[in-house]
């Protein structure tokens, strides 16, 4: 069997290098996409203009236009960043079938069987870099035996370990001179990170693991900043020195995170790559030939949008759970909103009232030029347990009847609370009077219509159990004090008995074993009292409940 190989795919630029590509060379400045960290604006991907500027990574925002007047911003959107890191998956399956993402920039690719096809792994190399070339993105690659060293040969190959102190920790001067350090050491860090790389040192041999990763720094194990940064001052930072290392010492003081990652990277431990299947991709556009912004305007969009959406979902067996409305404006920027259902739906009357009421969350800005909806939660229309005959036939019929009034109103409901708001409750499978019923969601559940009669008769009313003060023996009490009021029985009924269920470990069960009573009080107040037998907790009397 060959050697497991794995191509890393890591694209650095790629947040930035997106709008670049749909900009269509619009832009010639430098670049740069803007995130929020902290409650602050900083820098989140970098075109290369930007970063020849001086600009790095996590910036903020304020320091970064001081330094480049002439910087383009963008906000940052990981929605489009994640449709791009897909569409990027379907490009690596011509490499290899066996693709995964790493979001939020990176592929990982199973080479085994596969490198021969194109001539070798160096050609592998080649052609990726060709293919990101003509599609204008920056990507840097590894290839290995494990999923870990090949992530570390596509972003450390070729670089040394720095010292754990020196003029480029910039974190490590006062907040006055950080300023002055950034641009001391500017050119140095430069001539650092661009240093060119041979294709060749990216690639570690089959059974080279080892030899590959001993001179690269400790943050190519995919290690916290902090835990490099700890280990940098005892002296340790490059993985040869850290691989050397007693593992229990390791273990003992770093956790056990840090052995794993060591034990990935060099193949002792397995870290399979998993690719995701591609789904069924239920999902209209409409391109306008001119913005819109106006809210009948998307409504009617959204009527042409909508048969062709639910034809697909019609021909699948499905429907639809959760819908997405996604509006791309003009500047670039997308705005979305999304609705649930209670009962999964393929008819357009049912979704259309429920993105209507969604509209006014979307802020046309200067005008919106794409629609698109998508079903992101299907499930098969058919997906309930099969009944008898009388049953199924009264469902059909209630179904050509279009008799959906409740599950429209959850629908609505939801649109404007959320579905997760809005519950039902179904008889539980317990004897103990508090788990006699269950919390459901109700777009998620079928209405409970026979519900088992009780063998006692229980409480309008249910609480916690609440201490009474009265005489601890198992007889009703005469006189007994409870909520700060003093009540005399004029009538009781029991005992029923109620055992804990001994299999779980219920704190208000620790009491041992229940005697329910119903007490009527000269006052006119039905209570349910309970003497608990004592087990884990002292003996008493407890108010559970109170009957209408």
């Amino acid at each position: 069997m060959p050697n497991r190989r794995i191509l890393s795919l890591w694209f650095p630029r790629m947040g930035a290098e997106r709008l670049l590509r749909a900009q269509r060379g619009t832009t010639d400045g430098p670049l740069a996409v803007v995130g929020e960290s902290g409650g602050a604006q900083v820098l989140v991907s970098l075109s290369q203009a930007a970063e020849a500027a001086g600009l790095r990574r996590h910036q903020p925002l304020r320091d970064a236009t001081a330094m480049c007047p002439a910087l383009v911003t963008r906000t940052h959107m990981p929605r489009a960043d994640a449709d791009f890191l897909t569409a990027l998956r379907r490009w690596a399956t011509k490499f290899s079938p066996w693709v995964a993402e790493h979001p939020p920039d990176s592929l990982v690719i199973d080479l085994t069987g596969c490198a021969h096809l194109f001539g070798g792994e160096p050609e592998v190399m080649r052609q990726v870099t060709e293919d990101c070339e003509d599609l204008r993105l920056t990507v840097l690659a590894g290839i290995a035996d494990t999923v870990g060293a090949a992530w570390a040969l596509a972003r450390y190959a070729g670089r040394g370990a720095a010292s754990a102190r020196s003029g480029d920790a910039i974190d490590q001067e006062a907040h006055a001179t950080r300023a002055r350090a950034a641009k001391r050491r500017r050119w140095e860090r430069d001539v650092a990170d661009m240093v060119p790389v041979a294709p060749d040192s990216r690639i570690a041999q089959p059974g080279q693991t080892r030899q590959a990763l001993a001179a690269l720094p400790l943050a190519a194990l995919r290690l916290p900043p902090d835990t490099v940064a700890q280990l940098g001052r005892l002296g340790l930072r490059r993985v040869e020195e850290l691989v050397n290392q007693p593992r229990a010492g390791l273990a003992r003081r770093f956790g056990r995170p840090l052995v794993d990652r060591m034990d990935q990277a060099m193949g002792v431990s397995p870290e399979p790559v998993s690719p995701s299947k591609p789904p069924d991709h239920f999902g209209v556009r409409l391109s306008l030939p001119d913005p819109i912004g106006l809210e009948e305007d998307m409504l009617a969009a959204i009527d042409r949008l909508l048969p062709p959406l639910c034809d697909k979902l019609t021909r699948k067996a499905k429907g639809a759970r959760q819908v997405q409305l996604i509006c791309h404006r003009t500047d670039g920027a997308m705005e979305w909103a999304e609705i649930g259902l209670a009962r999964a739906a393929q008819s357009p009357d049912r979704i259309r009232p429920l993105l209507e009421l969604k509209l006014a969350e979307i802020d046309a800005g200067f005008g919106i030029d794409v629609i698109r909806l998508v079903a992101t939660v299907t499930e098969p229309v058919s997906l309930r347990q099969h009944g008898g005959h009388a049953e199924a036939t009264a469902r059909a019929l209630r179904q050509q009847r279009g008799e959906t009034a409740m599950e429209d109103l959850i629908g609505r409901l939801g649109a404007r609370v959320g579905m997760d708001a809005i519950t039902r409750r179904h008889p539980g499978d317990s004897h103990i009077p508090e788990k006699t019923c269950i919390v459901l969601s109700a777009a998620w559940s079928e209405p409970a219509h026979d519900w088992p009669e009780p063998e006692q008769p229980r409480p309008l009313m249910l609480w916690r159990p609440e201490p009474v003060q009265a005489p601890t023996r198992p007889t009703p009490p005469e006189t007994f004090r409870w909520r700060g009021r003093d009540f005399t029985t004029a009538a009781v009924l029991g005992p029923e008995r109620i055992a804990p269920e001994w299999w779980l470990d219920e704190p208000e069960w620790r009491s041992g074993v229940r005697d329910y009573w119903r007490v009527t009080a000269t006052s006119g107040d039905r209570l349910w009292l309970f003497y608990a037998h004592g087990g884990a907790m002292s003996a008493g009397w407890f108010c559970q409940g109170t009957f209408p």
